[in-house]
């Protein structure tokens, strides 16, 4: 099962320790997205030597493509990928949610049409629940039903009545199935609205699920109104349970977010942005697919520690960028995967100092100044 435990504090930035059956996670922590049992372009020694601790994956992808009972007969997703630390699948509500005009949602489930064959599908919270027991998770989602902010609020409150009684099946389903070995998380919705997010963490509660989520946000609201809402929402959730925000983000969403109490983060971001020739650094976002950086012999992050920094130069990745190579996907996605790692453990070395707040704003003021595009 689950064991988690503030260590330090620092305002509302807690520093803990999760404890799951695959191995100890130190929060807060990001997760990098293996969507279909593989973090893209990165293999499990890649994410390993990076030093993760925890992947996501994603059970609608897996349920179209292997299918669950292929992975079950696997040994579990753990063994299917050879990762042999924890895995944290999510339920699918946020795909169905990006599915559109292809989803019909009731009281049932949601039922969609395959992005591969067409084919009829229909999840559940039992099903959903089902599949992620199958593949082994060392932490499964509740099924929820996750809406754009920007949908009215009557949308809203049926949304959230929904997650809520969907909850109560995940909840029935994981106890009927007697497997104690993965913990189930809840998740909280409302969009942008205080009172229901108060209302609906309250609901979730009630649960008394191992662990809280916060749904429905960057689902197209500005920034700033998400990290105000986040701001709002993180105390809402139990105080003695790890709190995970869904989805989120950016460097500055994690650093942001890190203060207001979230111990978990995922995100496809700094794989996807990786792909198209985009890398984070300690000053900022570099281009690497800029003509500028043709002839530039330094590493794109002198202050980074990975594989990537420590062996090419801008000039070498921007070749590969340009050639369509391959390698570019992993070099890049490395680089990003090991500036997100640094990043949170520099935030949880600067809560158990008591210093978040400048860590933060330090971090912020550097990621501002910008790349120099020089290549003195």
């Amino acid at each position: 099962m689950l064991q988690f435990t503030v260590t330090h504090r620092d305002g509302r930035a807690r520093r803990g320790k999760l404890v799951l059956p695959h191995g100890t996670v130190d929060t807060p922590q990001f997760m990098p997205v293996g969507t279909a049992g593989s973090v893209k372009a990165i293999a499990p020694d890649d994410l390993a030597a990076i030093g993760a601790q925890i992947v996501l994956g994603n059970t609608y992808h897996l349920l179209l493509r292997p299918g669950p009972e292929l992975v079950h007969e696997m040994g579990g997703l753990h063994r299917f990928m050879s990762w042999d630390r924890c895995l944290l699948t999510d339920s699918g509500g946020f795909q169905i949610y990006s599915l559109a005009e292809h989803r019909k949602i009731d009281e049932e489930g949601a039922a969609f049409r395959s992005h591969l064959d067409g084919s009829a599908q229909l999840l559940t919270p039992e099903r959903a629940t089902g599949i992620q027991l199958q593949l082994g998770s060392d932490v499964l989602m509740c099924f929820d039903e996750c809406l754009p902010s920007e949908a009215d609020r009557a949308h809203h409150e049926e949304a959230v009545a929904r997650t809520t009684r969907w909850a109560a099946r995940c909840k029935a389903e994981w106890e009927r199935s007697g497997d104690d070995s993965g913990a189930l998380f809840g998740i909280v919705q409302g969009g942008l609205h205080r009172d229901l997010r108060e209302r609906h963490a309250q609901q979730i509660a009630a649960f008394d699920f191992p662990g809280t989520a916060l749904g429905g946000f960057s689902v197209g609201e500005h920034p700033a109104a998400m990290w105000e809402g986040v701001e709002h929402a993180a105390p809402l959730l139990p105080a003695d349970k790890p709190r995970y925000l869904m989805g989120v983000g950016t460097p500055e969403d994690l650093l942001r977010c890190s203060l207001s109490g979230i111990d978990l983060f995922d995100c496809v971001l700094p794989t996807r942005v990786a792909r198209n020739g985009l890398l984070f650094t300690r000053r900022g976002r570099l281009q690497i697919k800029a003509a500028r950086y043709a002839r530039d012999p330094r590493p794109p992050d002198g202050e980074c520690r990975c594989y990537t920094c420590r062996t090419f130069t801008r000039a070498y990745l921007r070749h590969l960028y340009a050639a369509q190579e391959l390698l570019a996907y992993r070099l890049n996605s490395l680089h990003n995967l090991t500036f997100y790692a640094d990043l949170m453990a520099g935030m949880r070395d600067a809560i158990e100092r008591g210093q978040s707040r400048a860590f933060v704003d330090g971090a912020l003021a550097s990621f501002r100044e910008g790349v120099d595009p020089s290549s003195g």
